[in-house]
Parts: structure tokens; C-alpha cells; sequence
């Protein structure tokens, strides 16, 4: 088979199969496309699927997503000094495009810590542009239908809460952003934010088409109202629920639910 699809001209289509195989080693794939134009075609998007999530503390791809922002935002920006204009008005790839793997909290804490590099003494007198800057590259993200498979809410910390509660509700207002994900993932342990518990389940209400819901941390009364919430229907496309880390004291019987199910994994 390898060797036919070599003489049959789809030697791209095994290159791509190899690169895939370290989409999760971010410096593999960084030497990747550096080989040539090929591998580098090739690698970009598996490279930019998940940037939010590699542990490198390189934040300069931030700065790249800057790129796509309005012109008035960025003069802004520039005025502020958190970039200049000696950076180029265009990328070689439409980089927000690749984003399939989506952690809101790694994002928040991604965009803190570019701000946080940034070699500008004035950079602590914009901590407002954080949020604005979470806002708008959302809203690229969106714009460019991104097609997302995972999406990931947690609320571990009040540290981020405005920010979180600010792109749940951006997202709460575009759901096609969120119509193609097949995992839904959920890790809740900060139970004194009713207004951010009820703006998730706008979230997860609006989208019921995932396959996978991961739901981690003990908080097991706010999963079991949304499962059995009357507005949560999702029986059609469901199929595995995983608990981590759960707490199943004094739960009510979910055997509707579980019944649907292909796969539970506790």
C-alpha cells in the first residue's frame, strides 16, 4: 500500500501521516517545518491546532494572532507600546484557522503571560488591553470558523473569572463557534460564582451535538441538573461520559442517561 501510493503520486498524503504521529511533540514538529516548503505546508496546521496547551513558556505566538486583529486595535496596541510597527502586516498561513483544541482557561492564562514578557516598562499600566485583547481574538477565531473538536471550561480560580465569564458570554452569542466539537470537557471546583455556573450552562445548552463529555472535580450536583435538565438533550449524538475525580454521594438515578451511553468511564 505504501509503496503504491508513493508511484501514485500521494507521497504528501504519508508524509502528513508521519508528521501527525508527533502533533503532540511541539519540538518535533517545530523541526518539522524547517525540512522544506512540503513539511512545513504540512506541519503548520498540526502545530497551531493546539498552541494554548504546549508547556514551552514561548508566548510570542500571541503576537502572531496580533496580526489578524483591526487595524484600529492595533495603532492602539502600538501607541501602548505592546507592539511596534516594525512587525510585518502579514503571515505566511492563516494561523487562527488551525485551532481545533480549545482550553478557555489556558488561553486567559497564555495571553496574561505574553503580557507579562513583554520587555515594555508601561506594560503594567494596560492590564485593561487583556481583556480586550481576549475579546478580539475570539472574535477572529470566530470569524475564521474555526472547527473546533474539543473544547475545554474550567473554573479553578477567581483570578480569571471576568475574563472567562467575558469570552463564555461571547461564545454564548455566537454558537456556531461551537457547533462541530465532539468533546466537551468540564473541570468545575469554584462553586461560589452562580452567575458563571449559569453562563456554562447557556454554553452547554447551546451546543448538543458532542460525542464525549469529560466531567472532572467533585462538584457532581451542578453535572447531574445539567444532565437531567430538560433542556439538555443530546441523547443523539452522545456516547461516552468520563468522571474524574468525581463524588457520587447521594446522586439520583441518571439512568436515563446512562443508557444512551457506548462507553462510562469512572
Amino acid at each position: 500500500m505504501s509503496h503504491s501510493k508513493i508511484f501514485s503520486g500521494d507521497l504528501p498524503e504519508l508524509i502528513y501521516e508521519v508528521i501527525k504521529y508527533f502533533q503532540n511533540d511541539y519540538s518535533t514538529l517545530y523541526s518539522c517545518i524547517l525540512v522544506n516548503r512540503l513539511w512545513c505546508r504540512l506541519a503548520i496546521p498540526l502545530l497551531w491546532e493546539n498552541p494554548f496547551s504546549f508547556r514551552t513558556e514561548n508566548y510570542n505566538f500571541i503576537g502572531i494572532y496580533i496580526h489578524n486583529l483591526n487595524d484600529d486595535l492595533k495603532i492602539k496596541l502600538n501607541e501602548c507600546k505592546i507592539i511596534n510597527n516594525s512587525l510585518p502586516s502579514n503571515t505566511l498561513f492563516n494561523y487562527p484557522s488551525f485551532l481545533k483544541y480549545l482550553n478557555i482557561y489556558y488561553f486567559i492564562y497564555n495571553v496574561e503571560m505574553w503580557f507579562i514578557k513583554l520587555e515594555n516598562s508601561r506594560s503594567y499600566l494596560v492590564s485593561d488591553f487583556k481583556e480586550l485583547i481576549d475579546i478580539s481574538l475570539f472574535k477572529v477565531f470566530i470569524e475564521n470558523e474555526v472547527n473546533l473538536h474539543t473544547l475545554v471550561i474550567e473554573i479553578t480560580s477567581i483570578y480569571y473569572s471576568k475574563r472567562l465569564y467575558n469570552i463564555l458570554e461571547l461564545i454564548s452569542q455566537n454558537t456556531n463557534f461551537i457547533h462541530n466539537i465532539r468533546n466537551l470537557k468540564l473541570h468545575i471546583n469554584k462553586r461560589d460564582n452562580e452567575n458563571m455556573i449559569i453562563k456554562v450552562l447557556q454554553v452547554v445548552n447551546s451546543h448538543q451535538h458532542h460525542k464525549k463529555f469529560f466531567i472532572e472535580s467533585d462538584y457532581f450536583s451542578f453535572y447531574q441538573s445539567l444532565l437531567l435538565s430538560k433542556d439538555y438533550n443530546c441523547s443523539n449524538t452522545l456516547n461516552t461520559i468520563i468522571f474524574y475525580f468525581v463524588n457520587f454521594k447521594d446522586i439520583i438515578n441518571l439512568k436515563d442517561i446512562f443508557e444512551q451511553l457506548n462507553a462510562l468511564e469512572l
